[in-house]
């Protein structure tokens, strides 16, 4: 909402993607250019609608730069063998980008018949051309995930595009690293590859100067936000995320989920991917980012390579229904008006969107956003709007330490020092988090 903060941002993106152009094949500039033809020119101080196109196509690199990939903590998994439910593999993912609720809300589904490589599906959402989580006609699977960075000085690839660019051209879990040793990316990215030709995933992490291929020795693999390889053992930025952000949580959390549910199939993905509890179920509060359905979600995708099948989730978050395609059909027959999602497999919506819970969610937010305005403003709330918060979601730590900073903010030092010190009781997601709160209370 800051002028001056979005001029610096501006100059700061000009400066940062000067050359961005000169990293991106001419084949996906050219479609980027032509969806261009179609923007409006309502920001044309920012840029051309070209340059705005391409640069949108960064967002998910520089958000999670400048960031620290708070914006981008997804998570997914892969099983196959004894762990799927019919042996072949099986793919799940959450994409936690979160850009606010509308954003959310809406997503888009495209079916690609390239004149070069093979034919896929990727979800995302109008004008993204790179590929954030997609399947192609050969069963090869890609979707990614952030890890902590280096800070990039110079554009490179944005890591949609290299994931595009695999899911177009590669088969195999061997082609596909060899399409990513190829390019050199802006920010460091896990990239989960599901092969129905080799019956398995693997991860390839890649950060600014190295990459690895990581393989799991048993019949699952499991991908937050940390890396797991040998390469990376010893990396100070990779050894500081495993001890100071939720990554390991949500590993942990998830590899005990797939205990509890193999062999996993796709009904099962899907309660996995909507579970809003920590570890051995405890109840960490709504929207933690220990969690791994935080909310939050763009989107969340389940992947069956061997049959082509693939459900993507629909609004709010991963909470509704899960619609199926079936890749084979729709690429054996010309497009037409007809309906592409098949509705006997679709996934029911999760019933938790009936629950009093799931109202309390809803009040959570809302009167997040009313006490975080309050805050920036300065002007006090209703007598009785903090206790209702408080009381939407109570587990949370940062309901707490929000209320602590609304008390702090008109004097209310007591007050403050108390919710704080109870948000220190809470499971609280970052080492960095804990610290703040410290601080405050000892000040």
């Amino acid at each position: 909402p800051s002028d001056s903060y979005l001029k610096f941002l501006r100059f700061f993106l000009i400066l940062f993607n000067r050359n961005l152009g000169e990293y991106i094949p001419e084949e996906y500039r050219t479609e980027i250019y032509g969806i261009s033809l179609s923007c409006s020119h309502e920001y044309d101080a920012i840029g051309t609608p070209y340059e705005r196109q391409l640069n949108y196509h960064a967002a998910h690199d520089i958000g999670h730069a400048m960031q620290d990939y708070m914006l981008v903590g997804c998570s997914s998994f892969g099983v196959w063998g004894n762990e799927s439910a019919d042996s072949t593999l099986l793919i799940g993912r959450n994409f936690d980008f979160y850009v606010g609720d509308d954003f959310a809300r809406n997503k888009l589904v495209s079916f690609y018949r390239p004149s070069d490589g093979y034919c896929f599906a990727s979800v995302g959402w109008a004008g993204m051309t790179g590929v954030l989580s997609g399947m192609n006609e050969t069963g090869l699977t890609v979707t990614i995930n952030a890890a902590k960075s280096t800070m990039p000085v110079s554009a490179a690839m944005p890591i949609s595009l290299l994931a595009r660019e695999i899911l177009q051209y590669a088969s195999t879990i061997e082609e596909a690293y060899a399409i990513a040793q190829k390019h050199r990316t802006f920010v460091a990215e896990s990239l989960l590859i599901g092969s129905a030709k080799d019956g398995k995933a693997a991860i390839i992490e890649k950060s600014t100067d190295q990459i690895a291929l990581f393989r799991s020795e048993t019949n699952r693999i499991i991908c937050t936000n940390h890396y797991q390889s040998d390469t990376f053992k010893d990396d100070v930025r990779n050894k500081e995320n495993i001890a100071t952000s939720d990554s390991p949580y949500r590993y942990a959390r998830l590899d005990e989920l797939l205990d509890e549910n193999i062999p996993v199939d796709a009904s099962k993905a899907a309660s996995i991917l909507r579970n809003r509890f920590g570890k051995e179920d405890r109840n960490i509060g709504l929207t933690n980012e220990k969690a791994l359905n935080q909310f939050i979600a763009h989107h969340s995708v389940i992947f069956e390579p061997a049959k082509r099948l693939m459900w993507v989730s629909t609004a709010p978050w991963q909470l509704g229904e899960y619609v199926a395609y079936d890749l084979n059909a729709i690429f054996a027959h010309p497009f037409d008006t007809e309906e592409l999602c098949i509705d006997s497999l679709s996934l029911p919506a999760d019933t938790f969107l009936n629950s009093p819970v799931y109202q309390q969610l809803l009040t959570y937010k809302k009167l997040a956003k009313e006490i975080r305005h309050s805050i920036g403003n300065g002007i006090p709330l209703d007598e009785g709007t903090v206790d209702q918060f408080i009381l939407s979601n109570p587990e949370f730590y940062y309901t707490w330490q929000l209320a602590g900073d609304y008390y702090h903010l008109f004097g209310l030092e007591d007050k403050a020092a108390s919710c704080w010190q109870t948000a220190l009781t809470k499971e609280i997601p970052k080492e960095e988090e804990r610290i703040v709160l410290e601080k405050r209370i000892k000040k």
